[in-house]
């Protein structure tokens, strides 16, 4: 261990000769034998960090890992947090995972743990999308649950969400004291992992059909679903867990003509036919794209892994398939259903939808035409399922979501839902077809009637220790020297939500942001593009998302003008990353 850190060195021999099983420490020592030191500091230079949205990194051993004892710590420490807020109550949860590799075994071992502290356990008897676990608690009136997956991150990774016992994700002030009961654990010694079969209890088809039946009552269409109920779709789950949701949802709204890949059907954590099992990538989208145009098909959807988000693609006014981005589905979505409440005469003035605050302000513009309230969070769907707890019985939500391909439509759950999106986006297509439009032209006619806001996500990858460092440094450096000017306008406005300030640039007022603090810059530009700058939360990247607008006067303006908005973004964000 002579090339390791001290400290590295020291944490190799606690698990070495601590209360790990056999295959743990063999798999160290092999590592050791081969001097692999640079996985060896990946894996153990520092704890995998229970966060505010759980845990969640690359499977393997090491306290930087996912493995039973990592996720065995969060599970104690989630399990003591709520013995202590519910000590006169019967606790229950309820867990379920996704297809990846180990997520499966890692949710008996959380089950486990959980039930050895005296907490009822519902445990979904196969892969179930993360909506539906959500779903779940509300319905079994638990006081927490947990889902085992990792989202649409590459087939090495897993993780933990925590949720509370509105079936949201574990907020302020509850997740900071869950992180709190996990960091005093200081020894696997700590953790009880012998199961008390008494509390465990096996869950499926009820809840299935409870769920699917929340979902069908959404549905604002009926009558043009039953006109184009022959509407040829494709669907793909990519693997996932939507494969077990999405196909009887599109059955109950009346889709008599939806076509399966089934070479991605299979519940395979190793993603075979994909790079990454995430539908925001072209390439995730390949096969269903090349079936669709075999078939002919309308309309192209496929999920991620745990069935939160949905991609889809849709053919353009070339007749050529394109994909549509997140903030296209999403003000598609929402611009649909508040079309359908203001028709039926169901808009009293005490609606309101949900979006980020880097998501397309195109919705706000909407929302403001209809008259519906529109509240911005910060990112991460857990923010929009906490102002939904909070305003229950006092105001109606309509629909929600964010440009990561994540949307909820309905009060059901209280998080980002791709069964019932999948459900009312076939929906919203066989209306516009129903009118003689299609789902494209639908979206140029909403920019004409409402403005052409077009949006882009810049990732950049810092891997590792140094670079988590080195995203540190940049955002640093945008605080202390911010840019004058972005794509030739001047920036007028700074949001900083970590010092929670905005300030006028020309005036030097400052105002406050009543939003909780966050790592996030945003930067507003005289013509009103908007920059936005933040680390992800789950992944070691820096995120800037741009947003530019104009108007548009007719179909025909679409491509030149699109071209004018992407030369435009391509000057901001180069003004930004050179």
């Amino acid at each position: 261990m002579q090339s390791l850190d001290p400290e590295i060195k020291e944490k190799i021999k606690q698990w070495l000769n601590g209360s790990y099983d056999k295959e743990t420490k063999d798999a160290i020592r092999q590592k050791l034998d081969q001097e692999k030191y640079d996985e060896l500091t990946d894996a153990f230079y520092k704890d995998l960090e229970f966060g505010t949205g759980g845990l969640r990194g690359i499977m393997g051993v090491g306290s930087n890992r996912v493995n039973k004892y990592t996720f065995g710590i969060a599970t104690q420490g989630f399990a003591n947090y709520l013995n202590k807020e519910y000590p006169d109550e019967k606790i229950s949860v309820a867990i379920a995972h996704d297809c990846r590799n180990n997520s499966e075994s890692l949710a008996r071992v959380v089950a486990d743990i959980f039930s050895a502290n005296g907490i009822y356990v519902y445990l979904f008897d196969g892969l179930r999308p993360t909506p539906e676990l959500s779903f779940a608690i509300r319905e079994l009136d638990c006081q927490g649950g947990v889902v085992l997956t990792a989202s649409h991150n590459p087939k090495e990774y897993n993780g933990y969400k925590a949720y509370g016992s509105d079936g949201g994700q574990l907020v302020a002030p509850q997740d900071q004291a869950v992180m709190e009961e996990v960091q005093k654990i200081t020894s696997i010694d700590e953790v009880n992992f012998q199961a008390d079969e008494s509390n465990i209890e096996m869950i499926g088809e009820t809840i299935d059909k409870k769920y699917l039946d929340a979902i069908a009552d959404l549905s604002v269409s009926e009558d043009a679903i039953a006109r184009q109920k022959d509407l040829s779709i494709v669907f793909s789950p990519i693997h996932g867990t939507s494969g077990v949701m999405v196909p009887p949802a599109l059955k109950r709204y009346g889709f008599e003509n939806v076509h399966l890949v089934k070479e991605q059907m299979s519940f395979d954590g190793n993603f075979p036919t994909v790079e990454y099992p995430n539908p925001e990538e072209k390439e995730a989208l390949s096969m269903a794209l090349e079936k669709a145009k075999a078939i002919d098909a309308e309309l192209v959807m496929a999920t991620d892994p745990d069935a939160d988000r949905v991609g889809i693609a849709v053919k353009n006014n070339h007749n050529e398939w394109v994909l549509l981005n997140g903030n296209q589905t999403g003000t598609l979505i929402i611009n649909y259903m508040l079309n359908a409440w203001k028709k039926a005469g169901k808009l009293s003035g005490n609606e309101y939808v949900v979006k980020t605050i880097v998501t397309s302000y195109l919705i706000d513009r909407i929302a403001d035409e209809y008259g519906v309230d529109c509240y911005n969070t910060l990112t991460g769907f857990k923010y929009i399922g906490e102002l939904m707890t909070k305003l229950e019985g006092k105001k109606q939500f309509i629909a929600g979501g964010e440009e990561s391909y994540g949307y909820l439509i309905g009060e059901h759950v209280r998080d980002k839902d791709a069964v019932v999106s999948a459900a009312i986006i076939a929906e919203m297509t066989a209306y516009y077809k129903d009118q003689g439009s299609s789902l494209f032209e639908a979206l140029l006619d909403m920019y004409i009637e409402h403005g052409y806001y077009r949006e882009r996500l810049v990732s950049v990858y810092k891997r590792g220790r140094e670079g988590a460092k080195e995203i540190k440094k940049m955002m640093d450096n945008y605080r202390k020297n911010p840019p004058k000017k972005l794509g030739g306008s001047e920036i007028i406005r700074i949001k900083d939500y970590q010092t929670k300030q905005e300030q006028d640039l020309k005036s030097g007022e400052t105002q406050a942001i009543e939003l909780p603090q966050s790592n996030v810059l945003q930067f507003i530009t005289k013509d009103e593009s908007i920059v936005s700058v933040r680390p992800s939360g789950t992944e070691p990247k820096i995120k800037f998302y741009c947003s530019v607008n104009t108007n548009i006067e007719n179909r025909a303006d679409f491509d030149t003008t699109t071209k004018q908005l992407e030369d435009k973004m391509d000057a901001i964000i180069n003004d930004l990353t050179e």
